[in-house]
């Protein structure tokens, strides 16, 4: 069981590798199968109300933890391909978050930022 991103990055690999997947692994075509991975998960919370989408059943948990599972391991193949440190960018996105959305402007409030301005 892998433990760190790093560690899983190399499972991924080695599973890719070992069927010879990586040939149908273009940014392109894993970013489409990223997607549908998440229009599967939205589908566990389509028409409910917002308590209903907080009070899952364990089955219902489960099939949901597969399709972020699987969203997530898409995401990872990509960066993967593309030579991204998820970990780096994610850190610079929230930087750039946190001026684009002042604590002062932002508090409590779901505008975009451009509605600050």
């Amino acid at each position: 069981m892998a433990d760190s991103i790093d560690e899983l990055k190399q499972k991924l690999q080695q599973f890719v590798d070992e069927r010879d997947w990586a040939q149908f692994h273009s940014p392109k075509n894993l970013s489409m199968a990223m997607i549908v991975e998440a229009a599967e998960l939205v589908e566990h919370f389509q028409w409910n109300t917002e308590a209903e989408s907080s009070e899952l059943t364990a089955e219902k948990l489960e099939q949901v933890s597969h399709e972020l599972a699987d969203t997530f391991v898409y995401l990872l193949r990509i960066s993967q391909v593309l030579g991204i440190d998820l970990i780096e960018a994610a850190n610079k996105k929230i930087a750039l978050n946190a001026l684009k959305y002042p604590i002062e402007k932002a508090r409590g409030k779901n505008n975009k930022y451009t509605d600050y301005e």
